[in-house]
């Protein structure tokens, strides 16, 4: 078992996810893409589009946005909010490092946003990430922390919590208190198994304890954002940390039976699961197991 988890150390996280075979993920054109407001609660808004969900804090003292798509969507963005508000967008929070959260991060920065984001963000934007350049310096977050920070806006205490460690090492929740919404970024999500990007900081403790602390601070009224998915509550945020338990178990067994990566997939140990979470499977196995193992 020693000599494994030493061969373990010497993979990469892509190593990993080679395992699965499956091709690339293919976008929707983003000219074909379609943007569109939703209201959530109080002066809680969203965007869906391509990417994770936008969060937007909108009145009298302008707009706190949260996260920002792919750059190519930035103008369709503006088009959706202006339905809704013309006040000028004071705030953007990233609530991690992906592209498809701070693609529109120079744009945004152009028309006067302050962005604020985890150290790790900005950090990672200036290394580049997966093996691209680093962001432009004006797409940075100008403004950064490692500990709770609050804003006060738009009549609402709003909270940016950090996560431990979970879908990356720089994410983040964002608690509007008044307005009762918390949007919790990429560490939630209701398109499928938890994402646990170990190559940018992700970990599978750090996954269960972020969704542990995520349903700490929401209450039972709390209207939950995913990065992906739909508006959901507690009892959604439940049931992916018992998942994420269940699988974590049945991948500790195989471990304990000395089964290689390799052979662990081979088993399908959540060929029950599948249908209902998704078969995206080389986005979490390769975490759990790194956890387990490392």
């Amino acid at each position: 078992m020693c000599a494994r988890v030493g061969m373990t150390q010497e993979r990469s996280y892509e190593s990993y996810q080679a395992v699965f075979n499956l091709p690339e993920r293919e976008r929707a054109p983003f000219e074909t893409v379609d943007v569109e407001i939703h209201h959530v609660a109080g002066s809680f808004y969203y965007l869906s589009g391509e990417g994770g969900n936008i969060g937007l804090s909108i009145g009298d003292d302008g707009i706190i946005m949260v996260d920002d798509q792919f750059a190519p969507l930035s103008e369709k963005i503006f088009a959706a909010i202006r339905t809704v508000s013309n006040a000028d967008i004071q705030f953007l929070i990233n609530t991690h490092v992906h592209d498809d959260h701070v693609g529109g991060n120079l744009h945004l920065a152009e028309h006067g946003a302050e962005i604020l984001a985890h150290e790790n963000v900005r950090t990672r934007m200036m290394q580049g990430i997966r093996g691209n350049q680093p962001s432009p310096k004006a797409a940075w977050p100008i403004m950064t922390f490692v500990d709770p920070v609050k804003l006060y806006f738009n009549d609402e205490e709003v909270r940016i919590i950090p996560s431990p460690p979970a879908h990356t090492d720089g994410d983040i929740y964002v608690f509007f208190t008044k307005s009762d919404v918390l949007h919790l970024g990429d560490v939630f999500r209701t398109t499928g198994y938890p994402n646990i990007d170990v190559g940018n900081g992700g970990t599978l403790a750090g996954t269960i304890a972020g969704l542990e602390l995520a349903l700490e601070i929401a209450g039972p009224e709390t209207k939950i954002v995913p990065g992906h998915g739909v508006v959901s509550s507690r009892n959604e945020v439940q049931e992916l940390l018992d998942l994420t338990l269940e699988v974590k178990s049945r991948i500790a067994l195989l471990v304990e039976q000395g089964l290689s990566f390799e052979e662990i997939v081979a088993a399908k140990p959540t060929a029950d699961l599948d249908d209902k979470w998704g078969s995206r499977l080389d986005r979490f196995l390769p975490g759990v197991y790194i956890g387990l193992t490392q």
